[in-house]
């Protein structure tokens, strides 16, 4: 593609790396056959090539979003299946993300939706004050029909998305030693913001299977929400803030092979701290060796010689590769082969290159285009006839949960449970729809 930015634009360090993008987009349209929001409508301008069209001529002429703009690019859910289907290597994410950071400096959003949107920035990445707000929003879950219904779709999603129970605790820092006399690995883990207030069992998993295969876990001082939620939002700044603080936490740790990761969404956004802070000097170099060690919880696990214990279940399980995993992180074959090898009979979602609609924030806020989604991938889902579905990212999990009867889980429950660790708990609350087989162990 043909740019005409000036030497001065050019100058900006973003304007430059997105530059190179989109020279390198030669409008083939490939992408358009992987884009959910234009299978779902149809419209060009919510399709990846669309889209770059109205960033482009944004930037070029350094000119203020307008609402047409945002629109489209709030539509966006960053699911990064156009970067796996292109043939050219544009790098979508990286500019479609220079473009919220611009919409959000050059738009000024109706008041309801920056209130929305300054408040989700300001709880979800704290799990603290998360905690306080789903304990608040279990008290307003019978109500959100009647949110539905005055027109206040986006309260109405966040309602329904909130659990029944009570939110847990954040796992505290600390150092979880390795089982044996010999440690095999030290690896730093990411316990999140999100993650852990809503499902503590998939931390709690990782660490069973880690500990128990000879490799000690630390959860960090200072470590917290990777910066993800805000970055997909154009706050730049506050993103940046978080992964300092990540990186200043994991660099006090000596001995690292690795930092693992269990939420997929995060892992993408830790992998790309290297771009992020490439042009701080003071935080450049670190941000490059972080995203280095960063690793998903799956690629980890499968360099160790796991073994599944006599009692493991031969569960159908339908795999949903979560989109930060397999577009994000090109992270397909782990997951899977570990599900294999460990004796579960592993099913492939069809049009698993689809997104659920989670994304992030996305379900709140485009309530509407996630919901359809999601009504697509239960459907192909169900369809398989699964004991239970596994998927890779906290967020896929409470999307999918929200549309089915099945039980969803994280891969490496199945894994711990595999392995000589518990039950997960979604398979405790679902043992009567299991094969006999199953529901026994």
């Amino acid at each position: 593609m043909q740019t005409s930015f000036t030497l001065a634009q050019l100058a900006d360090p973003d304007i430059a790396a997105s530059e190179k993008i989109l020279r390198a987009c030669v409008h083939c349209g490939f992408c358009i056959a992987t884009c959910p929001t234009y299978l779902l409508d149809g419209n060009e301008l919510d399709s990846p090539r669309g889209r770059i069209y109205l960033i482009k001529d944004m930037l070029e002429n350094d000119r203020a979003a307008t609402a047409e703009v945002a629109l489209h690019i709030d539509r966006c859910l960053s699911c990064l299946a156009c970067m796996t289907t292109c043939p050219s290597g544009v790098h979508y994410m990286h500019l479609v993300d220079h473009a919220r950071v611009h919409i959000e400096h050059t738009y000024r959003r109706p008041r309801g939706e920056r209130l929305l949107r300054a408040m989700l920035a300001k709880l979800m990445p704290y799990p603290r004050r998360f905690q306080l707000a789903l304990a608040a929003a279990i008290l307003g879950k019978p109500f959100a029909p009647l949110a539905q219904g005055v027109g206040l779709k986006r309260l109405a999603a966040m309602l329904r998305l909130a659990p029944w129970r009570g939110p847990h605790r954040p796992l505290a820092p600390q150092i979880f030693p390795a089982a044996g006399p010999r440690i095999k690995g030290r690896v730093a883990l990411l316990a999140g913001c999100v993650n852990d207030v809503l499902a503590p069992q998939i931390n709690a998993a990782a660490i069973r299977v880690l500990t128990r295969s000879g490799v000690e876990v630390v959860v960090a001082e200072g470590a917290g929400c990777c910066g993800s939620l805000v970055h997909h939002m154009g706050r730049k700044e506050e993103a940046l803030s978080q992964a300092r603080a990540n990186i200043d936490a994991w660099a006090a740790l000596e001995g690292l092979d690795a930092i693992v990761i269990t939420t997929s969404g995060c892992g993408t956004t830790v992998k790309d701290y290297g771009f992020m802070l490439r042009t701080d000097p003071a935080y450049a170099e670190r941000a490059g060796k972080v995203a280095g060690l960063a690793r998903d919880i799956s690629e980890y696990l499968a360099a160790l010689p796991l073994a599944a214990d006599q009692s493991a279940p031969g569960l159908v399980v339908a795999y949903h590769a979560a989109c930060s995993l397999q577009h994000g992180q090109r992270v397909t074959r782990q997951p899977k082969e570990l599900l294999v090898k460990l004796g579960f009979q592993v099913k492939d979602v069809p049009d698993g290159h689809l997104c659920c609609g989670s994304a992030g924030t996305y379900n709140i806020l485009q309530p509407d285009i996630a919901r359809r989604l999601r009504e697509r991938k239960v459907g192909t889902i169900e369809g398989l006839r699964p004991d239970v579905i596994a998927a890779g990212n906290i967020g896929c999990m409470t999307q999918i949960a929200a549309g089915t009867k099945l039980p969803a889980v994280h891969t490496v429950e199945l894994i711990d449970w595999a392995t000589g660790g518990p039950r997960p708990p979604a398979l405790r609350e679902h043992r009567s729809t299991m094969h006999p087989s199953a529901a026994a162990g």
